[in-house]
């Protein structure tokens, strides 16, 4: 099993130092992983310690440990961001969509206002966005595929339809899509994405991986044994791991 969703910094909780690097990767082995990354926002770039993470996983000869980078995609920052991927060779670049012109819609302060919202427009900007940062062409996996339903706002359309041509451009990209466990701990109480749309991506033969979007150290694998169990009910035995860019197959 692997988590390629970890947070070391959390949104700046803790430093990049070798005790806090040690304390995530003592929780992936009592989780029972072979494969953890930690894939920290872009935001903090300055604050991160990459070759140490690389360092101190020399003392984990078990884990395989993954130098990844959570982007928060913005299409006018197209340049900026290969630029700063470039930069270092990572496992792996998580793309991911945060905010909406310039609206982080996933801040606590920002649920009032999603009632107050058209959900189906606001679905649609989002997948809009998902749908450019897939065609970008700068990243491995698509992060929390809908995470614009955080607050349990729901759309009047079927998601499926208003997230069918991000979900074609990432089937003809070649991307992967996390399944993060993370949402079951936010208000919309269940998994990112929704078992909609995961059925029709396996049936689309769109690959998966695993996330936690851990913050801290205690919640690195949470949950992904029981994602394990619902993929291999939609007779789906494997997950896709990274090393250096390149996917891995890994059977669940």
């Amino acid at each position: 099993m692997l988590d390629l969703h970890v947070h070391l910094l959390g949104h700046l909780d803790r430093k990049a130092n070798a005790e806090n690097i040690r304390s995530f990767l003592e929780q992936a082995r009592a989780s029972n992983l072979t494969q953890i990354g930690f894939a920290d926002h872009d935001m903090y770039w300055e604050d991160l310690q990459l070759d140490l993470i690389r360092k101190v996983a020399e003392e984990y000869p078990d884990l395989q440990v993954r130098v990844g980078l959570e982007v928060d995609y913005q299409e006018d920052q197209e340049p900026q961001i290969k630029q700063l991927i470039a930069s270092y060779p990572f496992d792996y670049v998580i793309g991911s969509v945060h905010q909406l012109a310039g609206w982080y819609f996933d801040m606590p302060e920002e649920e009032e206002k999603h009632r107050y919202y058209d959900s189906d427009k606001y679905y649609r900007e989002y997948f809009n966005a998902i749908e450019k940062a897939a065609s970008s062409g700068l990243f491995d996996i698509i992060g929390h595929l809908d995470l614009i339903k955080i607050f349990n706002m729901r759309p009047q359309a079927d998601v499926r339809t208003l997230a069918a041509a991000a979900l074609k451009t990432i089937k003809e990209q070649g991307l992967v899509v996390e399944i993060n466990t993370n949402g079951r701990y936010k208000p919309v109480r269940e998994f990112y994405p929704e078992l909609k749309l995961i059925e029709t991506m396996k049936e689309m033969g769109i690959p998966f991986t695993l996330g936690s979007d851990a913050h801290s150290p205690l919640a690195v694998g949470r949950d992904l044994s029981e994602v394990c169990g619902m993929l291999k009910d939609l007779d789906v035995h494997q997950v896709t791991g990274f090393k250096q860019r390149k996917a891995q197959i890994i059977a669940i």
